[in-house]
């Protein structure tokens, strides 16, 4: 098969070849005189999108080979294949033919030989990160792309279905509607937003709201690179679409507040972790002012307020991510609900989840209300950011709520991809080693890990766009592993692999956790309860990042033994119990690797 379509952000395999016992996948260089890294991460990245969404590739060596047609020859003696995606082979014009017989002859005869009709019909479902599925969707010819590298998804094109049918249904009754979206972290609420936004609605001016101002600004970055990549007058274009349809919900507030009188361009605008929304007493903070803008409610007040402006219908559809409450006057929804009740003229639709959180803030009401009508199919229950094990949310709340024995009995039963070490650039050197082909790793801490500079992690990074779009050699890329992200700065987005920094705001003792925050030369014990879950949330962000693997890096720590160099705020034994409960709930141990092994020993 030659330009085989991986669908993709345009990926397009030169040639896949199949055989009765593995899949060649070759990527050719014409004229070029030498295999460089870039083109050999190119070939390895064609080769494990097959493997990991081709359902045809799931028991077979699938092998990428890169022809630069004019390099040197080069002696070649292929090791045992015998399955998975090895290291990329290399080729030229006068030794592809020999190469070729020598990997298939590497590889053994099989039981039974490919069925070559039925790996052409089985289905190659891939599942986009955030800014793949987002550039897709902004672009109207690829939109049906998206939709069918999503088609496995079924829990996500049901919700997606559900919200569009109530947009039609507040459109043909002439009504103000808001619809909550619930899901756990990684099932796919913000690609069902960006779906609504570019997809059906674009025509009807959707915008997509956000407080999170780095997924903004990274969203927004990314959409112009890809639909610009050279720059001129083009860029600007995308540019301009890229930022009405992307919008800070701050900002967006905030400009309709101040022009009372004006009605706002979109029908229907998105907004996303709803739950973060300020309260009354967030909003309305003089810190919180810009120049005449003067929020005088709740945000949830103001945007219901604003988009009543259309004298026919409009709908907010609000994205709820559960368990994701990370700061300080965020309203949750009990607030959303509230205000819907006093509000003229709107009604809601809500998965039954939103009235049955443990925590009153996290519901939207107690019980049935009037203005309530209850949808099953508006909550996403299906973890879709992990690629390989959907059990990474469940081993995560258990592993968070200290239930030790069902987090090890997830993991024995599914493999969860976590591992624990306590050495730093064992660590950084596992993840280089994990981030094969075009996969990304990079870093995440909690913001309230502030002794990690101590253990030689201190850096926060400074530019997110560049941390999560461009790659090394850039230092300020996310894989140089330098510089971490904290919650604000990765939530709503992912890397391939993540390694996690453990901090001393958040340890384990007999008792369960213990939540802490630094001030001044020693740790203060948190009781507020709601502080608490503020930070329980924070590493629950930062443990479900990944749609690969999680490197889990918890500081050796001081120990007592040092004496009077005995650091009290990073102490040794603290950590240790970290790790040992990490180990117990069924996280695996990081084996120390060389750096130039191929794999890194997992174990």
């Amino acid at each position: 098969m030659l330009e085989y379509d991986l669908l993709r952000l345009e990926k397009r395999a030169d040639c896949v070849i199949l055989t009765d016992r593995a899949v060649l996948v070759l990527e050719i260089k014409d004229g070029a005189s030498a295999h460089s890294l870039a083109d050999l991460r190119q070939a390895e990245d064609y080769a494990l999108d097959l493997r990991d969404f081709h359902a045809g590739c799931r028991a077979i060596p699938v092998v990428p080979v890169l022809v630069a047609t004019r390099a040197p020859e080069s002696a070649f003696n292929p090791p045992l294949i015998w399955h998975g995606v090895p290291q990329p082979f290399t080729a030229t014009a006068g030794s592809l033919r020999g190469i070729l017989l020598s990997i298939h002859a590497a590889i053994g005869a099989p039981a039974s030989p490919l069925d070559h009709a039925a790996w052409l019909t089985a289905p190659y479902r891939p599942v986009p990160n955030v800014l793949e599925a987002a550039t897709m969707l902004f672009d109207r010819h690829r939109s049906a792309e998206m939709v069918s590298a999503r088609a496995d998804a079924a829990n996500l094109t049901r919700t997606t279905e559900a919200v569009r049918r109530a947009i039609a249904a507040a459109r043909e009754a002439g009504e103000h509607l808001a619809v909550f979206v619930t899901g756990i972290p990684g099932a796919g609420k913000t690609l069902c937003g960006l779906n609504i936004v570019f997809g059906a609605l674009r025509d009807d001016g959707a915008a997509f709201l956000t407080g999170n101002s780095p997924l903004v600004e990274v969203l927004r970055e990314s959409l112009v690179r890809q639909a610009a990549p050279d720059g001129g007058r083009r860029r600007g274009q995308a540019r301009g679409q890229a930022v009405t349809a992307l919008q800070n919900v701050h900002r967006f507030l905030e400009h309709y507040v101040e022009r009372p009188m004006e009605v706002p361009e979109a029908r229907v605008i998105v907004f996303d972790e709803a739950q973060r929304a300020w309260d009354r007493a967030q909003a309305t903070k003089p810190s919180q002012r810009r120049g005449a803008s003067k929020l005088t409610d709740s945000e949830p007040a103001h945007a219901l307020e604003i988009m009543a402006r259309h004298n026919d219908w409009s709908v907010v559809v609000a994205l709820i991510g559960n368990g994701q409450e990370i700061n300080t006057g965020e309203a949750g929804l009990a607030e959303w609900g509230r205000v819907i009740a006093a509000a003229d003229g709107w009604r809601a639709l809500a998965p039954p989840r939103a009235l049955s959180a443990p925590f009153a803030a996290q519901r939207l009401a107690d019980g049935p209300q009037p203005w309530l009508t209850l949808d099953p199919e508006l909550d996403l229950t299906v973890p879709m950011r992990s690629v390989r094990d959907p059990q990474g949310a469940p081993w995560v709340d258990a592993v968070l709520s200290g239930d030790t024995d069902a987090a090890a009995r997830i993991a024995r039963e599914s493999g969860v991809p976590y591992f624990v070490t306590r050495d730093l650039e064992a660590m950084r050197a596992a993840l280089r080693q994990l981030s094969r082909g075009l996969r990304r790793a990079g870093l995440v801490a909690s913001s309230g890990a502030r002794r990690l500079r101590a253990e030689g992690l201190g850096v926060q990074a400074a530019d997110i766009p560049h941390w999560f779009l461009d790659r090394w050699p850039d230092i300020r890329a996310s894989d140089a592993l330098e510089t971490y992200a904290t919650e604000y700065d990765c939530q709503g987005l992912e890397l391939d692999q993540v390694g996690l920094a453990w901090g001393g705001d958040m340890l384990r003792g007999a008792g369960g956790w213990r939540m802490r925050a630094l001030s001044g030369a020693r740790w203060n014990t948190i009781r507020d309860e709601t502080e608490r879950a503020f930070i329980l949330n924070t590493y629950r962000v930062l443990l479900t990042r990944a749609r690969y693997e999680t490197v889990i890096w918890v500081p050796p720590g001081s120990p007592a033994t040092d004496g009077s160099w005995h650091d009290p705020t990073r102490d040794a034994a603290e950590l240790d119990a970290v790790a040992a409960h990490l180990l117990a709930c069924g996280a695996r141990p990081l084996a120390a690797v060389p750096a130039a092994d191929p794999a890194p020993a997992l174990l």
